[in-house]
């Protein structure tokens, strides 16, 4: 079979003005930036309508380290809409050079359910991750200025917690002194390097709503402490502005296309595990209007991304989904029967690709979770076994044999292998059971106290039995409910191979407790994060990193890309 790159370049792109043309977006809202790629601007919204287009979420069960083809059958479905007559836009998150370099590789669907252009999309595409690092070191450049100038708002040195960010995976930058050198070069003192994905910018372009709400949205970065334990915010060291004319185009997001020519809008980068997992609200406005259904993809399983699509998300956006796409696959529900050891890097067990449609039917547990999860909130799901080609039929039938049981709808997906032709069932079943919509529901409201919002995730999301405060987490919620943040809602930084904190425990495991070590403010997204175990914001490089294998060959195009 030919590669994903190769794939993608046998495709002849259609205009990218057609493209647009095909939501509604005039040529006068969209401005080129090479070919088969565009940004759409903001006023296009104005002429657009209101929104018509189903609201299709995405999620999956608990992964395996190599991923479970989520973004895959997401582009798939969106291919797959035009099969059966249904225009279609998709929009999905950008991926981060690190990992694409790393060990993960590129995100743009792979086989025949990609987005083009293929490079382009994994690599810079139009420079928005470079306008969010801009933004964010400019941000650390102002805080450190401001103390060498005389510390006016009286900052903590050791309470600044705004750090810098590069696009790379570099695990020699995750702390450093800066300062160091002559009176002339700075005060000292310890920070460090997060990936730009990890950026509260990268969250806060994500969850604006307008350019007016992303500069206010800005200015509430609360950047560090003073001597007082007041909060001191982007705007009090007067950088909020400076941010919002370097991030104004960034907040256009980018029109790309799938290999059959479906409008893809994609834009922002945030990780689900540490911070809100989804693709931008902006671009939702858009593609919401453009079609007869919107398809988006929100990171990892229903208990992270989907989670934090409901209720920080939606809640944001005031959209509603309609219904839900749950990804699952052989080899997840083996992975979560507990019997295999899967490693990142490192090929399945021989033993895994057996034909056993018993191991299955033991990691069922995490189906049904993530089935009844999307249920309480009001939403429909709609399980789709992604097929792999070291699957069984009777894999298969096992899995369709426990959506059947849980009252789901099933189809077997098969978009890398057949693109548009291997998901009209799926597309067919999702558009039927998006024509009821939902009924939609948040899982807590406001004015819920923040204790009791992350109980109430991990009760009812996590399966937890309960959750325990370490001494500094508790003092930090009182501090946050005080300093008047009690209302925003709860974005969980934990493992995405559990539902717990303990990437061991698989299945849907009980009779444990959550631990909240520390918790941290998010002012400018609008949430509270608590972790509740050891999260890392910047990556390291593996002894075998992608890196090693992406090159230029002798006809100056790019080798090695996946």
């Amino acid at each position: 079979m030919l590669t994903d790159l190769e794939i993608a370049r046998s495709v002849e792109p259609r205009p990218i003005l057609d493209v647009a043309a095909d939501m509604g977006v005039p040529p006068e809202h969209v401005e080129q930036r090479g070919a088969g790629l565009a940004k759409i601007r903001m006023d296009a919204l104005e002429g657009m309508g209101t929104p018509r287009a189903k609201y299709v979420l995405v999620t999956a069960t608990n992964p395996t380290p190599f991923g479970e083809g989520k973004t895959t059958v997401s582009v798939g479905l969106a291919q797959g809409f035009k099969r059966i007559g249904q225009q279609a836009v998709l929009t999905l998150r950008q991926p981060s050079l690190g990992p694409t370099f790393g060990i993960k590789g590129g995100a743009a669907g792979g086989g025949y359910s990609q987005v083009i252009p293929m490079e382009e999309m994994n690599l810079h595409l139009t420079g928005d991750f470079h306008a969010v690092t801009a933004a964010n070191n400019m941000l650390a450049a102002l805080i450190d200025n401001h103390i060498y100038q005389g510390n006016q708002l009286s900052i903590g040195i050791k309470r600044v917690t705004w750090r810098r960010v590069l696009d790379v995976n570099d695990r020699s930058l995750r702390n450093i002194v800066v300062g160091l050198g002559s009176r002339l070069d700075g005060i000292p003192r310890e920070t460090g390097f997060d990936i730009t994905a990890a950026s509260e910018i990268m969250a806060v372009l994500g969850m604006a709503t307008s350019l007016q709400d992303l500069r206010e949205r800005l200015g509430r970065i609360v950047i560090g402490y003073d001597r007082h334990n007041n909060p001191v915010t982007a705007e009090d060291v007067q950088g909020a502005g400076s941010m919002a004319v370097l991030l104004k185009d960034a907040l256009n997001p980018n029109l790309l296309q799938t290999l059959e020519g479906t409008p893809a809008l994609i834009h922002t980068g945030p990780f689900a595990n540490i911070a809100h997992g989804n693709s931008s609200i902006v671009a939702d406005q858009v593609g919401i209007r453009g079609g007869d259904f919107l398809v988006t993809e929100a990171g990892f399983g229903s208990d992270i991304g989907a989670e934090k699509f409901f209720n920080l998300k939606s809640r944001a956006s005031g959209m509603a989904p309609d219904v839900a796409v749950l990804v699952t696959t052989v080899r997840a529900l083996k992975f979560h029967s507990g019997k295999f050891n899967v490693r990142g890097g490192q090929p399945l067990p021989d033993e895994m690709t057996a034909e056993s449609p018993d191991d299955v039917l033991a990691g069922a547990a995490n189906l049904r979770r993530h089935i009844a999860n999307v249920r309480q909130h009001g939403v429909t799901p709609v399980v789709a076994i992604n097929r792999f080609p070291t699957d069984h039929d009777s894999e298969h039938e096992a899995i369709a044999s426990i959506a059947e049981e849980e009252g789901a709808v099933w189809a077997i997906a098969s978009p890398f292998a057949d693109g548009a032709d291997g998901m009209t069932d799926l597309a067919e079943k999702v558009r039927d059971a998006a024509s009821d919509g939902s009924e939609f529901r948040m899982l807590y409201p406001d004015e819920m106290s923040l204790e009791e919002k992350i109980q109430t995730i991990a009760t009812k999301v996590y399966g937890a039995d309960d959750v325990e405060y370490d001494i500094k987490a508790r003092r930090q919620l009182s501090q946050y409910e005080s300093q008047g943040y009690g209302h925003l809602p709860i974005c969980m930084a934990k493992t995405q191979y559990s539902f717990s904190h303990d990437a061991s425990l698989k299945g849907a495991p009980t009779g444990w407790t959550l631990p909240i070590r520390e918790v941290q403010l998010v002012a400018g997204a609008g949430f509270i994060l608590p972790l509740t175990g050891t999260i890392n914001r910047m990556p390291g490089l593996g002894a075998n990193p992608a890196a090693h294998s992406i090159d230029i060959d002798e006809n100056g195009d790019v080798v090695g890309l996946s």
